[in-house]
């Protein structure tokens, strides 16, 4: 079977080997040239016990009872390369005199246990960084697979927005058409437009307020073509910064329930209040509009435009307020952003 060596471990290794290297010459400041070139030549052997120890032998017998049975067979297995085969590997060094015997044993345990000593110090040392550089790897592992699921969740929520936002203005276009109004062609164009913009403009994560705005005023005229002068809507804003960076067609599922829910349902004097402010990255939209519905009919339930909204402000913001009040035929919503605290 062909073993596969991960070449990235095998960097971060030689990376802990070096700053490993860096410690003993600190350590051993007296003969820092000679213990260095020795603590070298013994580390060359341990890193490929480390490496099989490490990436091989711990992964293998871990959490399988069945393999538990023969770990203590391979665990003794280092202890014995580790001990006799560095010191093995210690009088390979003195004889090609590459090694400096710096200290001279009475007997061959002496010097197992000696260097064996030292070799536990080498395994605490490499155990405790590949932990740390596992358990870092695993956080931004866990961090990019949480960023692309609230991703796909946030495409998912713009995918339903569009197709919603679109069959209400199919909706309102039928109904001109049906009565072979004289204002369907220009419905039509103004619905093309912006389709042009849904198609082109907001596949980003971000367009300027401007476009938005622009979206919003089409949007607007669109729905004005339904009903005659008794319809009241009043459309300003005061943004200091016109460039300034906005999820697309985040304001627009607020205006559309105005118009939906509330302006189509009023029988007498319909209205839409529309009210945008952005100042010091801080936004704040008001959406007041007539309605036939009483505030003593019970609390607000949100369509699914609003509950879109509600959870694409929880994905994209950390630092947003969405409240909505039903008054005596009066319905507002109220949607405030500090835009600095994108997510």
């Amino acid at each position: 079977m062909k073993i596969k060596i991960n070449k990235e471990r095998v960097k971060l290794y030689l990376r802990l080997a070096g700053i490993s290297v860096f410690f003993s010459a600190l350590i051993d400041h007296e003969t820092v040239l000679k213990s260095t070139v020795n603590y070298i030549w013994i580390l060359a052997y341990l890193l490929v016990l480390h490496f099989i120890l490490f990436e091989y032998t711990l992964p293998f017998i871990r959490f399988n009872w069945k393999r538990l049975l023969i770990a203590p067979f391979l665990i003794f297995a280092h202890l014995m390369f580790y001990a006799f085969g560095t010191f093995a590997w210690r009088y390979i060094g003195i004889r090609l005199h590459i090694y400096f015997p710096l200290e001279e044993y009475k007997n061959i345990l002496e010097g197992v246990g000696d260097q064996f000593g030292n070799t536990l110090g080498s395994i605490l040392f490499f155990g405790f960084f590949l932990h740390i550089n596992d358990h870092q790897k695993l956080r931004r592992t866990a961090q990019q697979l949480r960023i692309e699921k609230q991703e796909a969740e946030l495409n998912y929520l713009k995918s339903q927005t569009n197709p919603h936002f679109l069959f209400n203005t199919l909706n309102n276009i039928y109904s001109l058409a049906r009565d072979k109004s004289d204002l369907a062609p220009e419905s039509i164009l103004k619905l093309s437009k912006m389709l042009r913009y849904m198609l082109y403009e907001t596949s980003g994560a971000f367009v300027a307020i401007e476009q938005e705005l622009k979206i919003i005023g089409d949007y607007i005229d669109l729905e004005k073509l339904r009903y005659d002068d008794s319809l009241l809507v009043n459309f300003n804003y005061d943004v200091e910064d016109m460039k300034q960076a906005l999820p697309p067609l985040l304001l627009i599922p607020l205006v559309e329930n105005a118009f939906k829910h509330g302006v189509s349902e009023t029988r007498s004097q319909p209205f839409v209040d529309i009210h945008l402010s952005v100042k010091q990255r801080q936004l704040a939209f008001f959406v007041k509009n007539s309605t036939e519905m009483s505030s003593e009919e019970g609390p607000v339930k949100e369509n699914i435009g609003l509950s879109n909204l509600r959870r694409q402000l929880e994905l994209l913001y950390t630092d947003y307020s969405l409240s909505v009040e039903q008054k005596e035929n009066v319905f507002s919503a109220t949607l405030k952003i500090n835009l600095s605290s994108h997510v």
